[in-house]
This record gives C-alpha cells, structure tokens and sequence, in this order.
C-alpha cells in the first residue's frame, strides 16, 4: 500500500524535517509561561533538542538533569525513565515544561510510545552512515532516488501502515505550501513602525530629541531582518514655496545621514526619499502650532512579511515639536 504514496512526498517529509531545519520558523515562547508541544524531533545538541509541529513551527527544547524522560508503554515495558541521548532526530513525542528566558521550552517532561523510539532508533542507523559519506547534494540526490522511502516504509509500518503514510505525505504537502507562501511574501513590504522628527524654522539640523527618536528606530530595524527604511521631508507654509521644497530635501538628507553615519545602516536598507515641501500638511498652517507640527520628517520602517512571520504594524507616536 506505501508504494501508492509517491517517493518525491516522503523525500519531502525528510528534508523538511531535517536538512531545512534551521530554516524553519522558531517559535519563540514567554518566560515562565507553561507549554505543551506535540511534534517530531528534527535537530539534537549536548542538552537540547528542536520539535517540529503539524504546521511546521519549530520549539527549541532545553533538558536539564530533572527533565522526566520515559516512554508510555509497549515494547520497553512503558513508565521506565529513559537517558536523554535517547531523544533522537525522527522521535514523535510530547514535552511539558515553562518558557525560559531565550525563548525556548524548559522540559519539565518528555514522553513517547515505545514504537515511535523503535522506529527513530531504526531510522538513525540507516541514516547516520549515510550522513557521514554523503556530502548535502548528494543526500538531496539519494532521498529522491529512492532510499529515504525504504526509511519511510518502516516508519509507516509500525504506526500503522496506510494511514500513517497519509498522514505523512499530507504533512509534506503543508510544510511545502507553507513554504512557498513564504516565499511569495518576499517582497511583501508592510508598515512596522513610524517615527516622525520635527525642526525649526528654516533649519535642517536634528535636535538631541529627534536623535534619540531615530536611535530608537535604528536599533528596533537593526534586529529584523528584510526591513527597508523609508524617508520624506516636509515644511510648513513660512517663506518661499521654492525653497521649502529644498528645506524638506535637506531635512530627510540629514536623517538619512544620521542613520548611516550613526547607525551604520547599510545602502541598500534605504527605501524611497523625498522632499515634499509645503505639499502633505498634517497640521493648519494658519496657526503656530500647527506650522510646528508640519515641519517635519517622516521615517516609515517596513518589513518583508516573507522573512518576518506574523508581523504586525505597530504605531510610534513619538514627536519633537520646536517651535522658536
């Protein structure tokens, strides 16, 4: 029945959950908060582990000397303990424990069936002598030739044979898409955060506050990854309409300049920059008040949705207003 399953589906199901792991989503998890995750172990180190859900989210488990390791039953008599250098790549299990200060899962308890140790512990003595001889392209090459299905036979075979396999095969299929829609929201710019700066009169000089509000910007873009930084200028209605254009222009020079000279943010992370002159006002420029909140500089951080899973547009309403 497994042969009714096409090889290229459980090749799939191998790759995703092992040699793309670090390229998973990692689900970052709040201290103290208690969690129990369900999945497929697809990384190990010395003390620590990564499981990989049904959607495919990865949770950095970290063991310490009190994790209760034990199986639920069957072949190795269920309920005993079991060591920790047990807990290898392919293993379906269950963890309980609290989120850690990195992020990561703090096991309080590990716990999986006897069959599904039986059938990673198999799968790591066909694959690890692989692993050692092949360098990546050429398990890439074995996996579709054929060899990971025989692996996948005997995985299906003691969970259950046909409906284990189906649910496989389904499990490659979503990991798959949900790659792919990944990949799709690479140019996907959104909205993160936006700071605005204000200026005096005739000036272009940023003052000590507008420096802090962009050092503030500068450090939350330096740990995202795909973010672009966008910069416009504006003026209010005082003097020349000519030379406000220019006095806009000069003005998100300078915060483009404190950026990269302060901030070292490279070229290639700077978006669109403009001078908009008297044009945009968000402010009457009939009042004094009003000319002083146009006299600004609007600085837009975007991200690309496809590097930056579950973003979300957050609002910086944080001003310097002079009005001397």
């Amino acid at each position: 029945m497994l042969k009714k399953f096409p090889a290229l589906l459980l090749a799939l199901f191998i790759g995703i959950a092992s040699v793309f792991a670090q390229d998973a989503q990692v689900r970052n998890l709040a201290s103290g908060q208690k969690y129990k995750i369900k999945g497929v172990v697809v990384a190990r180190d010395d003390n620590s582990f990564t499981v990989r859900d049904s959607v495919g989210v990865n949770t950095r488990v970290v063991l310490s000397p009190n994790t209760s390791i034990k199986t639920k039953g069957g072949f190795f008599g269920g309920g005993d303990r079991i060591a920790a250098d047990q807990v290898i790549r392919g293993l379906n299990l269950q963890v309980e424990g609290r989120g850690d200060n990195a992020g990561s899962l703090s096991a309080e308890k590990v716990r999986f069936d006897d069959d599904d140790l039986r059938v990673a512990q198999s799968i790591k003595s066909r694959v690890d002598p692989v692993e050692d001889r092949l360098t990546q392209s050429e398990q890439n090459a074995q996996r579709i030739s054929g060899q990971i299905d025989e692996l996948m036979a005997i995985s299906n075979a003691a969970r259950g044979g046909a409906k284990a396999a189906q649910d496989t095969a389904d499990a490659a299929i979503a990991g798959v898409n949900a790659t792919n829609q990944r990949i799709s929201s690479i140019d996907d710019f959104v909205v993160q955060t936006t700071q605005s700066v204000n200026f005096k009169v005739g000036s272009a000089v940023l003052s000590p506050d507008a420096k802090q509000n962009l050092d503030n910007l500068a450090q939350t873009a330096l740990t995202m990854k795909g973010y672009l930084i966008e910069v416009t200028g504006f003026a209010s209605a005082d003097g020349n309409e000519k030379k406000n254009k220019e006095l806009s222009r000069r003005r998100a020079q300078a915060v483009l300049d404190y950026l990269i000279e302060t901030h070292n943010i490279p070229l290639r992370r700077i978006g669109t920059s403009y001078g908009f002159g008297e044009a945009q006002a968000v402010a009457d420029n009939t009042t004094r008040e009003g000319r002083a909140q146009n006299r600004r500089v609007e600085v837009k951080l975007t991200v690309s949705k496809g590097l930056n899973q579950n973003v979300e547009v957050r609002k910086d309403a944080s001003t310097n207003t002079n009005d001397q």
